[in-house]
């Protein structure tokens, strides 16, 4: 049987969050033939189960680990820097196919698809918040400032890599 991880969903193209993978969800993400597992969370790369790493090397995943830590008001906000990061990594075609996860694949995989949506499909605010709001349920007022105010600087990308979704 297979059974994808907590908040699985298709994003765009091949790219695709959700929640931390367990065991069960393998067989599933092994049909997806990702290429780039991208995991934005508070655990350090060193505390990854043995498991999760040896399915990791064993299907030849490339795994990029992004510290994030919860984001709890006033004092701590989402990192413009990591967002950068990791969109930069989303318009590379090189790395797809692409699963992106964090713990429980709502609020800062959600910032992540938000920014998505806003800065490289140039979809207006409504909707995307309603697609956040369906994931994360809560905790949204500081996220969608951040979301708001985020601008996408992408000086130093090569268009000729970006996946055909990517709206200039």
């Amino acid at each position: 049987m297979l059974v994808p991880p907590v908040n699985f969903a298709l994003v765009v193209g091949q790219l695709y969050r959700s929640g931390h993978p367990i065991n069960l969800n393998y067989q599933f993400l092994e049909t997806l033939n990702l290429k780039t597992v991208i995991y934005v969370g508070e655990n350090c790369p060193e505390t990854i189960s043995a498991e999760y790493k040896v399915w990791l090397e064993k299907q030849g995943i490339n795994y990029i680990h992004f510290p994030s830590p919860s984001v709890s008001e006033p004092f701590t906000e989402t990192d413009v820097g990591t967002v950068t990061e990791v969109l930069k990594l989303i318009i590379d075609e090189r790395n797809y196919p692409i699963l992106m996860h964090s713990n429980k694949g709502k609020h800062r995989v959600g910032v992540i698809v938000a920014v998505v949506r806003k800065c490289l499909q140039q979809w207006c605010l409504t909707p995307l918040y309603e697609e956040y709001i369906r994931y994360a349920k809560g905790k949204a007022d500081s996220d969608f400032l951040f979301i708001e105010h985020y601008e996408f600087e992408d000086r130093d990308v090569v268009v000729e890599h970006f996946p055909r979704w990517v709206m200039r």
